[in-house]
C-alpha cells in the first residue's frame, strides 16, 4: 500500500514499548531447560509449550523464556494446512505458563496457578515455523487470590503479541 492510498496518511504505527532490554540478556544461555521447568509446573504431553528460560530477575519480577515453533509441532497439520501458524491461544497458554513459573519464582509459590484470564491483548503478526518465540513476563501483582502479569512474543526482536495475564494461585495443588 503506498503512502498516500492509506486509509489514515497522516498517522504513523508506533511499535509497542518493549517490556525489557533483550540486548541486556544473552538469550542463548538457558538457566532452566524444559525439564527443569516441569518440575515446577505441572503440564505435560503438548500442553508442554515453554522450552526454556534464558532470564530470571527475583527483584524485578522478570522472566525471558522461549518456545522453538516447529513445522513438526501437533498443531500444524490442522491449523491452515499449507501455510501453518502458531495459534494465538498457544502464545497465550505460553505466555500463562511462564506467569506461572514466575510466580513460583519470584515468591516460591508452591501451590498450582491456574488461568484466570486476559487483557489487553494484540496479535501483531503471525508466526511460522520455523521460529523461535521469546516471551517476557514482568509480574506486576501479587495477592492471595490473584496474580498479574504483563508478557510480550517477540519474533527476531520484532512484538508478535502482548498481553496481561491474571492467574488464580491455588494452594494444596500440584
Amino acid at each position: 500500500m503506498s503512502r498516500s492510498s492509506r486509509p489514515f496518511p497522516g498517522l504513523v504505527a508506533v511499535p509497542p514499548q518493549l517490556l525489557y532490554d533483550l540486548g541486556k540478556v544473552d538469550l542463548s544461555q538457558v538457566v532452566y531447560t524444559r525439564e527443569a521447568i516441569y518440575e515446577r509446573l505441572p503440564h505435560r504431553y503438548e500442553f508442554m509449550q515453554l522450552d526454556g528460560i534464558v532470564h530470571l530477575d527475583r527483584e524485578a519480577a522478570v522472566a525471558i523464556a522461549y518456545r522453538d515453533v516447529r513445522e513438526d509441532d501437533w498443531w500444524v497439520r490442522g491449523h491452515v494446512p499449507g501455510r501453518p501458524i502458531f495459534p494465538g491461544v498457544l502464545m497465550l497458554e505460553t505466555a500463562a505458563q511462564l506467569a506461572a513459573f514466575t510466580c513460583k519464582y519470584v515468591h516460591e509459590y508452591q501451590g498450582f496457578v491456574a488461568f484466570g484470564g486476559v487483557d489487553r491483548c494484540k496479535f501483531r503478526d503471525a508466526v511460522t515455523p520455523p521460529s523461535r518465540l521469546f516471551f517476557v513476563c514482568h509480574q506486576i501483582e501479587n495477592k492471595p487470590r490473584r496474580i498479574a502479569a504483563d508478557c510480550q512474543g517477540l519474533v527476531d526482536g520484532a512484538v508478535v503479541f502482548e498481553a496481561r495475564i491474571t492467574g488464580l494461585p491455588i494452594p494444596n495443588a500440584p
